[in-house]
């Protein structure tokens, strides 16, 4: 038996960033984790699909640099390359994260953990005792449960593909779905959108999805609504899906599911330890990241509270600052987080969307809207135009929500957001002088 101050469940953002702020107060802290270090966002998530954003966008350019007078007839793309370049990055990154734990003292036990009880683990046969236990395994991909699902791949396994389809047919409408489409066809591939209703981002502010489905379609995605998925065949001219509604789609050679993702749980015995679960398979919090069990905590995706990397690590950090630097009263406060979609054009969006904020105010909510051409397109022949939302209540009209889609939306956000946070009112945009000429600029001039 070995005795640690904290053990950490899952190599992934939140756990790299609770082990080793714990260690840096002297705590004696073991990271448990059985595949690569970075979880999801480092090896299959943020980072590789970042790359492939970075591909696509470049792809656009290249497109639109005709109309800024240059010629790029011999331009070529070869896949294997840019997925070799990226794995090695990726390789790097996880090198990184080891000497990350080295530097700070953090135990990194390579293999799966299961409570014994509620202050001991297993892990490849040895036990593990800790007074304080972390539970940060992220999540894992969903899947349909519906014949022939196997023919087609999760985004996990688009991370695998060695060679660029002709065809694809993505089946989702979260920004998983809406991310992985826009790089195939940026890219150059022939590519489809199946959506079970008739919107994407349906937690984001309406504005924004409908303005990417109407760009999706008029840069050649075929976004097809209302497709629920019955089944997948494989016929000899590729993977064909079969709909509820008993009409299918033609062959493609891909067919990737994109349609959520579940809590990773399996394989912890948490009924040993006495924590919770949600009805939604996500384990129970507080507003401090005590699960239902003294001493043990969860935080990030495995919580299903506000799926991002820099919410885990933050929660992670703030938990360690409160179990190990006498900082009892610190936690994450999960209002106004900011986030970002790589679409293309991309989008941003921090606080609430325009519905969110009538249901909670109803009168005192006063919308203000832009929607423009950003002066890129000024000499293109293609129009992207962009839109901007802000939400605001009250007689004071305090911001409470900032949305965007446009180029350049990735970047702008984190600023706004900073502004949001701190309680900006619509005077403080409008006594802001404007950086021109930009589309930033557009949240401080709207009227």
């Amino acid at each position: 038996m070995t005795n640690h101050d904290l053990l950490v469940i899952g190599g992934g953002s939140g756990g790299m960033a609770t082990a080793r702020r714990a260690a840096q107060y002297g705590a004696r802290v073991a990271l448990i984790e059985p595949h690569r270090l970075g979880g999801t966002c480092v090896n299959v998530g943020c980072v590789p699909k970042k790359v492939m954003w970075h591909a696509a966008e470049f792809a656009e350019h290249a497109a639109d640099a005709v109309d800024y007078g240059f010629s790029l007839d011999c331009l070529r793309h070869d896949w294997n390359t840019l997925v070799a370049n990226r794995e090695t990055f990726i390789q790097r990154l996880n090198g990184i994260y080891e000497r990350n734990l080295d530097k700070d003292g953090v135990e990194y036990i390579a293999g799966h953990a299961r409570f014994v009880d509620s202050h001991t683990l297993e892990v490849n046969g040895a036990q593990y005792r800790a007074a304080h236990i972390v539970i940060a395994t992220g999540g894992h991909a969903r899947w349909p449960g519906v014949p022939g699902e196997e023919l087609g791949d999760d985004s996990d396994g688009f991370f695998g593909w060695r060679e660029k389809p002709r065809s694809v047919a993505v089946s989702g409408s979260g920004y998983i779905a809406i991310e992985l489409a826009g790089v195939l066809h940026s890219l150059g591939v022939q590519t489809t959108l199946l959506l079970r209703k008739r919107h994407v981002l349906k937690n984001f502010d309406a504005m924004l999805g409908e303005q990417l489905i109407e760009h999706m379609r008029a840069v050649g995605i075929d976004v097809q609504m209302q497709r629920s998925v019955r089944a997948l065949q494989q016929s000899d001219a590729g993977i064909v899906a079969e709909f509820e509604d008993g009409d299918h789609l033609p062959a493609v050679e891909r067919f990737l599911w994109a349609i959520g993702r579940d809590a990773d749980t399996a394989g912890l015995d948490l009924d040993n330890a006495g924590v919770r679960l949600n009805e939604d398979g996500t384990i129970a919090v507080d507003g401090y990241q005590n699960t239902s069990a003294a001493g043990i905590y969860a935080l990030g995706d495995v919580t299903g509270q506000a799926e991002l990397t820099p919410a885990a690590i933050a929660a992670g950090r703030r938990l360690s600052d409160r179990l190990f630097d006498q900082r009892p009263e610190r936690r994450l406060d999960y209002h106004n987080i900011p986030t970002v979609v790589f679409s293309h054009p991309p989008i941003g969006s921090v606080g609430l969307s325009e519905a969110q904020a009538r249901a909670a105010h109803g009168d005192a909510v006063r919308v203000h809207t832009s929607n423009f051409v950003p002066l890129y397109y000024g000499v293109q022949r293609n129009k992207v135009r962009a839109a901007m939302k802000l939400v605001c209540i009250g007689a004071e009209q305090r911001i409470v929500g900032a949305h965007v889609i446009g180029d350049g939306a990735d970047e702008m956000l984190q600023g706004f957001a900073v502004a949001v946070k701190m309680g900006a009112t619509k005077a403080d945009f409008d006594d802001t002088v404007a950086i021109h000429p930009t589309s930033a600029e557009e949240f401080v001039t709207m009227t």
